[in-house]
């Protein structure tokens, strides 16, 4: 099961995204994450912060969990 995460705008960049879920506390700090560990987005490794996340994708954080990209009505 995913965690529904509501963006309010067209799309969100995927270090906004990770920030928005509180994981790592700096941009700093997520993009040596991304960098080094990187995430699964609809099922293929992601290393680009900028990458654009649209409703119905979903991210997989290693050892955090699972998310779903919802807009928000």
């Amino acid at each position: 099961m995913y965690e529904q995460v509501e963006i309010n705008t067209e799309y969100i960049t995927l270090g906004q995204f990770i920030k928005l879920l509180n994981i790592l506390e700096s941009g700093g700090m997520v993009k040596a994450f991304l960098t080094d560990v990187g995430v699964l987005v609809n099922g293929q490794l992601e290393h680009r912060r900028g990458r654009k996340l649209y409703p119905k994708d979903v991210v997989e954080v290693e050892g955090t969990g699972s998310y779903i990209v919802i807009k928000e009505d």
